[in-house]
């Protein structure tokens, strides 16, 4: 058995429909946190924890995902003749070779779920456990995947989630640890509740949008019967699997950002702003800078 992380699927299916009418013709991870779109992020998250391959499970409707991925020799080109070479060797850089990097793309036609989704990816994975990366979940920081794969099966459980404290009242917007211990970041579980009402929460353990899922995801997921709405769960399908090889969450370091939603997205840019000497004169302008520290 091995515990090396060597695939990460990046579910991209969704629709967007909460920044409609922008989500309309360009798809919800490549709206830009100031300059750069939100799954540029997560793929450079995935490269620097030594992942392999990178899965992405796509629709047919969001082909302008590959094409930001994947290098564009002609636009390269074309900067360069205009003479911004630092720019092509900069997208160059960013960009995925079709020759030399291990990437794939599969389609999701119908919208079934987070679960589904990951199932698509079943026969593009490499052998072992797999990374899941959800890009609307933006973490700052250290590189939270990078910090899962070091701490991965050191606790014992082949099912890692990302967790981060919530406060009591929020337990509702998360699925929450049934939390039985803790060891450093790691907190081991034996079981998760999906949005629980406040005063039935487990624990303020709440699971964000990075897992390490052992190999067995994919049987459990292909058993899994679909629930509300006709979608098929991964948290029903990860405490299937809790009995056989284990649930752990790992509190990571970094600062993570709900870009999935408008005010998510706004405090992301907000913050990257404030780190940036030209964005910040313009805070400072309009006299937002201190506001926006006082709130943090």
């Amino acid at each position: 058995m091995t515990h090396r992380v060597r695939t990460a699927i990046f579910p991209v299916a969704g629709l967007g429909t909460r920044f409609l009418p922008a989500t309309k013709a360009t798809p919800k991870e490549l709206l830009p946190v100031i300059d750069t779109p939100l799954i540029q992020y997560a793929i450079d998250e995935a490269r620097d924890a030594g992942v392999e391959r990178l899965v992405f499970v796509s629709h047919p409707s969001k082909s302008a995902i590959e094409r930001h991925v994947m290098d564009d020799a002609k636009l390269r080109a074309d900067l360069r003749a205009r003479g911004k070479a630092q720019l092509a060797d900069d997208l160059q850089a960013a960009a995925f070779c079709p020759e030399n990097d291990d990437v794939v793309f599969t389609m999701q036609e119908e919208p079934l779920g987070l679960g589904h989704a990951v199932l698509c990816a079943r026969e593009a994975a490499l052998p072992g456990p797999v990374a899941v990366v959800l890009p609307d979940d933006l973490i700052l920081g250290r590189g939270c995947l990078g910090e899962m794969v070091e701490a991965y099966g050191t606790g014992g459980a082949r099912h890692m989630v990302a967790t981060m404290t919530v406060a009591q009242e929020e337990t509702s917007k998360y699925g929450i640890l049934s939390a039985t211990g803790a060891n450093g970041p790691l907190i081991q579980a034996d079981g998760m509740v999906e949005k629980p009402a406040p005063q039935d929460a487990p624990s303020r353990e709440a699971v964000v949008g990075r897992y390490i899922l052992d190999e067995s995801i994919f049987d459990d997921l292909a058993r899994q019967d679909p629930g509300a709405g006709g979608e098929i769960q991964l948290t029903d399908a990860i405490s299937r699997g809790i009995e056989r090889v284990g649930l752990c969450g790992f509190r990571f370091s970094g600062q993570r950002f709900d870009c999935g939603s408008k005010t998510g997205m706004l405090r992301a840019i907000l913050h990257l702003a404030a780190e940036d000497a030209e964005c910040c004169a313009v805070l400072e302008e309009q006299g937002m800078l201190t506001a926006q520290a006082d709130a943090a």
